[in-house]
């Protein structure tokens, strides 16, 4: 495995006053007027997180993983909240299926104003994903897998979330043993991180890599589908 100690210095700690400050006056004034304090505290080190965990990610998976850092800009166009700016840094790093192709998982790293998020998972599982999912989940073998790997992460105190339906779908039946995942729409799970003194220096790295290779038989599962 990659060295945990990368190097990477955290964020300082402008990065979560300053998405306090925006969350505040979430205007394109106030950001102008900022946008230094955000090029060097926020996107600069999120750039650098993303070259750290890059090559560390792409040895815990097998393969390269390629990292996305999302826009700080918020797509109004079709939302009725029209702040212009994302109070939080968001940062993706989609997980490869065996052939090559993106599967509909992975892991994710999440800065907000009081605390960083440290995540694995798939959202929103439409069309074909969706089916495999649940027909993965009411193998008996693969689905008795998964219990077993969200059992594990729930003895770590890790968040497990993910949408839901009300009812079962069919054509699996209402008291099937695994109703609960089968009702789900969307699977992922969370780590928070709510010590300043964490988030603001080397240890972060570490912490982050270590959540990622609890989470990863949940990712290896999903990137199956």
């Amino acid at each position: 495995m990659a060295d945990d100690h990368s190097g990477f210095p955290g964020f300082p700690p402008e990065a979560m006053r300053f998405l306090g400050d925006l969350r505040d006056h979430n205007d394109r004034d106030w950001f102008t007027a900022h946008r230094r304090i955000y090029d060097q505290a926020i996107k600069g080190p999120a750039e650098t997180l993303l070259a750290c965990l890059e090559p560390a990610l792409a040895e815990l998976s097998g393969g390269p993983v390629g990292g996305k850092i999302f826009r700080i800009h918020r797509d109004v166009r079709f939302s009725k909240d029209k702040r212009p700016y994302n109070a939080h840094l968001h940062i993706a790093f989609p997980a490869k299926r065996g052939g090559g192709g993106v599967s509909a998982c992975g892991y994710f790293f999440g800065l907000e104003p009081d605390r960083a998020v440290l995540g694995a998972g798939g959202f929103d599982f439409a069309g074909p994903v969706l089916e495999a999912y649940r027909a993965a989940v009411a193998d008996a073998a693969t689905g008795a897998a998964l219990g077993q790997t969200l059992d594990k992460l729930a003895q770590d105190d890790l968040r497990i979330e993910g949408a839901k339906l009300k009812r079962t779908p069919q054509p699996y039946a209402q008291d099937h043993p695994r109703a609960a995942l089968l009702r789900r729409k969307g699977l992922h799970v969370w780590r928070d991180i709510t010590d300043p003194q964490v988030i603001t220096s080397e240890r972060l790295f570490p912490e982050a890599l270590a959540t990622f290779k609890t989470l990863a038989p949940l990712v290896q599962w999903l990137s199956r589908l």
